[in-house]
């Protein structure tokens, strides 16, 4: 009973930010926002007892792609205004695509609830499921592991480019001319009288 009553919090929790994140003005809070729901989502996989998940949820999603999204927020000029314009436009679709996922997972629940899902396989006592979700990640779905490691390598590497931009105002040195420079081009002696009291 306590465990269903956590799970359900978290849940309403994880929809609240869910929908402050696609309704904030700030893009900063929008990301803040998705940080709350990550650490949500984490503890409904505390819940399901996949702590190798969950911990893998804060850490990835959390300590590196979250810290991602903020550096290219904060660091591209992003004009918001320009950006909501088109947001009544889409509307009628991004509500067919939500009622879509909504009745899949309807669907999904109701088979686990009507019995046609399939039940739960019973595991020893000693069952590890980070033992197993390693062994399927590297054996029947190690190309798919593969494809989306290059996938997140391409987005990282695009997003640096996006944030790598030369500035007029930027001062740079340039070791190669610090090298050839010369006494006489730094230094100047100049004579002057001494002065007399």
């Amino acid at each position: 009973m306590f465990e269903t009553a956590v799970f359900y919090a978290f849940a309403a929790i994880l929809l609240v930010a869910g929908a402050c994140v696609v309704t904030a003005r700030n893009p900063v809070h929008a990301a803040m926002f998705l940080v709350l729901a990550f650490f949500t989502a984490s503890g409904i996989w505390l819940l399901l007892r996949a702590e190798f998940l969950a911990i893998a949820l804060l850490l990835v999603y959390v300590g590196a792609v979250m810290v991602l999204f903020l550096f290219v927020v904060m660091m591209l000029d992003i004009n918001i205004e320009r950006l909501r314009e088109g947001f009544w436009k889409n509307l009628p679709l991004a509500v067919v695509v939500g009622g879509i996922m909504m009745a899949e997972m309807a669907a999904v629940l109701a088979g686990r609830y009507f019995g046609v899902a399939p039940r739960p396989l019973a595991r020893a006592a000693d069952y590890s499921n980070t033992k197993e979700l390693g062994r399927l990640i590297y054996t029947d779905y190690a190309y798919a592991f593969e494809i989306a490691a290059a996938i997140l390598l391409v987005a990282i590497v695009a997003a640096i480019a996006l944030t790598l931009r030369g500035r007029k105002d930027s001062r740079r040195q340039d070791p190669a001319a610090q090298v050839r420079v010369r006494r006489s081009e730094r230094v100047r002696l100049v004579s002057m009288p001494a002065d007399k009291e």
